[in-house]
């Protein structure tokens, strides 16, 4: 079985940064393409950044280029995505996905608010 558990959201002021993880479990991680995707209140699924199976490529949304960096440690199984000067549009769910099938995970809120 397929599992995913993303941890490491909160309530940050504007400026300030978070890690977000995503433990894997139940596949080859090490094998899979992976996503970060989230979803605001009122507003739909938005992807976000992408690595793949090695971690030599990362890709991101414009709207967290230079913010945003994504990253994994296959040895442990996690995906991470570090978030630097946040803004309070980055307030959203942010959920770990598989990339070849787009399962994810139940989500970690990020508040971003002064």
């Amino acid at each position: 079985e397929v599992k995913l558990v993303e941890s490491g959201g909160g309530l940050v002021q504007p400026g300030g940064s978070l890690r977000l993880s995503c433990a894997a479990s139940g596949f080859i991680f090490s094998a899979h393409t992976m996503d970060w995707v989230r979803e605001a209140p009122g507003k739909g699924l938005v992807w976000v950044s992408r690595i793949t199976s090695d971690g030599r490529t990362t890709i991101y949304a414009d709207s967290v280029k230079g913010r945003f960096t994504i990253s994994r440690d296959n040895a442990n199984n996690t995906l991470y995505l570090q978030l630097n000067s946040l803004k309070t549009e980055d307030t959203a769910m942010y959920y770990c996905r598989r990339a070849v099938d787009e399962q994810r995970g139940q989500g970690t809120q990020v508040t971003v608010s002064s």
